[in-house]
């Protein structure tokens, strides 16, 4: 038994509710299977048995008043109204097992005998240690600016291609800078998998495409067909390029070559009373660490508990040793710890020269009706994803 579909969307990050909320938007009966059991994928606000309605982020953190089409959504969904301001707050170092300032590590004179490169450079082509490492002072990019840069992607950054690290975006000074949700970044995708025109089923791993005459058959881990005339990749490269199907062997093999970066966060909630002692702050960059980076939820702050996300450097601790790291930063005792939480998130690990392979994809991709979105082609933010789910939905299902 199969169930047939117009438009099957793979995946219910933000990529892939972002693409299904566009097609609705033009009349496209739309479904999504998600894998998991919940919707979102890396915006995850994670709460707390015995927390109450506390949560922290687990993956994606801010959003800005440049994320223009994510605005376009939420104006969609009614949600602008309940955008939530975060208040300001500085990042500082983790160095030598002590909190610093960022201008600590900050080299003057390098700043200034290269800063003229910065504008005058180019980015195509170069990885973000050539193109910075020259702008910047190279002693600048090992101290300082290496170490913010891999925060931002939560991988190696070296060869992260640097046209893709900080997109110029228009903003809407309308709207706030920065901004969150009441309930979390979660509030967004939950609200877009609630649409009446949307069906969203998780819980269904799709195992299988193949081709069928002009449309598509999605063959799911349980057994499940769905049959559609068109179809939407909103996954990881590893992923897609399993489901592809076999014809499609010279985009498969494109695909498949885009590394994975494996991020192993923490998320741990602690009694607001037992951190006195640690001053308010938007996190922490890790120079020489075990982690990345520290994200709090300070910029929201709860007079019962204080949130901090932890994103590790893959197989470096063991659970214990990672749990040792974050007492040790926050200086508190392990039975200090209210609520801790695991998650593994996968991300894209670019390369410098990936636009080109992007273009090769969409040369590839031209005239058919199977789209491929996701956080792998203009870079990791929210609105990165979601301007590719705009750009792929325009080519779909045009006017």
């Amino acid at each position: 038994m199969h169930q047939d579909f117009e438009h099957i969307v793979i995946g219910a990050g933000i990529s892939g509710l972002g693409m299904a909320h566009r097609a609705v938007k033009r009349g496209v009966s739309t479904l999504v299977l998600e894998g998991e059991d919940r919707v979102g994928g890396c915006m995850n606000s994670r709460t707390f048995p015995g927390c109450g309605d506390f949560w922290i982020e687990a993956g994606s953190h801010t959003c800005f008043n440049s994320y223009g089409h994510l605005l376009d959504t939420l104006r969609d969904l009614e949600l602008l109204e309940r955008l939530t301001a975060k208040r300001k707050l500085s990042y500082q170092l983790w160095h030598d097992n002590e909190r610093r300032s960022i201008v600590s590590s900050l080299h003057p004179w390098d700043l200034i005998r290269s800063l003229p490169r910065l504008f005058t450079g180019t980015k195509a082509g170069k990885g973000v240690a050539e193109f910075f490492g020259a702008g910047l002072g190279r002693r600048n990019y090992r101290d300082l600016f290496g170490p913010a840069f891999r925060a931002v992607v939560c991988q190696e950054v070296d060869d992260f291609p640097a046209d893709l690290l900080f997109r110029r975006k228009p903003r809407r000074k309308e709207i706030m800078r920065s901004f969150t949700f009441p309930g979390g970044l979660s509030d967004v995708p939950q609200a877009i998998a609630c649409r009446e025109a949307l069906e969203v089923r998780t819980g269904q791993r799709a195992s299988r495409v193949v081709r069928e005459g002009d449309g598509y058959q999605v063959l799911t881990a349980a057994g499940d067909l769905f049959k559609s005339r068109y179809l939407s990749l909103a996954v990881p490269p590893d992923a897609a390029a399993v489901l592809l199907p076999e014809e499609l062997e010279e985009l498969r093999d494109l695909v498949g070559g885009i590394g994975i970066a494996a991020i192993e966060t923490l998320v741990v909630c602690v009694p607001a009373a037992a951190l006195k002692h640690l001053p308010a702050l938007a996190g922490l960059i890790a120079v020489d660490d075990a982690f990345y980076s520290m994200v709090s939820r300070d910029y929201l702050p709860d007079r019962r508990y204080r949130g901090f996300a932890f994103h590790f450097r893959p197989r470096v601790l063991d659970a214990d040793a990672q749990m040792d790291c974050i007492c040790r930063v926050l200086g508190v005792a392990p039975e200090r710890i209210a609520g801790l939480c695991r998650v593994s998130n996968r991300l894209p690990a670019l390369r410098a020269g990936h636009p080109d392979l992007v273009r090769k994809v969409d040369a590839l991709l031209a005239d058919g009706r199977l789209a491929v979105t996701g956080n792998w082609f203009f870079g990791v933010s929210i609105e990165d994803c979601l301007t590719r789910s705009h750009q792929e939905c325009e080519r779909l299902f045009p006017g």
